[in-house]
């Protein structure tokens, strides 16, 4: 128990900084208020490979920072919500629906893991915009930014946002398929559910 602790605490870390590098290597491109990068599919593999708690925290503080850095400060107590709900989504979805582990198939894992990108990120375009509309006219009035928020919403999400969703899903998925393996072969893959430490004895 405590050894998985250990792991999910320096992955967990590990995941906030890949979460800043996918930030801040690859530029933000701001388009209808969306910040496009591959920093989510940092916070979606944290939430895969540690569990929706563990992977959430590591997103919201890494990308939070990378706000706070980038001069984005104001923004950041929103994406530290947001990406925090990703992560508990995505690990809802993948440890406490499918319960996946490595008692079940490579094609099993692969698509369950998809499916919870997927709904962790689909999620999210719903729910970044709502958030915004109720900052924006309750927490720190502001009615511009209120009604693009609302606009947003109404319309699902922007074109954005899909791209965003769409390319940090694809990478997410590709690196979780191919770390799980390997992690799970050293035996260095953190427990994410309750059957999985019951099986570690």
């Amino acid at each position: 128990m405590k050894k998985n602790q250990l792991i999910k605490l320096t992955y967990a870390g590990l995941m906030a900084a890949l979460c800043y590098v996918g930030y801040a290597i690859f530029p933000a491109i701001s388009a209808s208020g969306t910040k496009v990068h591959v920093g989510n599919a940092f916070v979606v593999l944290g939430a895969l490979l540690l569990g929706g708690p563990y992977g959430g925290l590591a997103g919201a503080i890494g990308l939070s920072l990378a706000d706070i850095l980038g001069g984005y400060a104001a923004s950041a107590p929103r994406t530290f919500i947001c990406k925090l709900v990703i992560g508990l989504v995505v690990g809802l979805v993948a440890h406490k629906i499918f319960h996946i582990t490595d008692n079940h198939d490579r094609s099993y894992i692969v698509s369950r893991s998809a499916i919870a990108a997927v709904a962790g990120l689909a999620f999210n375009c719903i729910f970044e915009p709502a958030l915004k509309y109720v900052w924006f006219t309750i927490l720190t009035p502001n009615a511009e930014k209120a009604a693009s928020a609302i606009s947003a919403l109404l319309a699902i999400t922007t074109y954005a946002t899909i791209v965003n969703a769409v390319i940090n899903s694809v990478i997410a998925i590709v690196l979780y398929n191919a770390l799980r393996p390997a992690l799970s072969k050293a035996n260095i893959l953190p427990f994410t559910n309750n059957d999985s430490l019951k099986q570690a004895g």
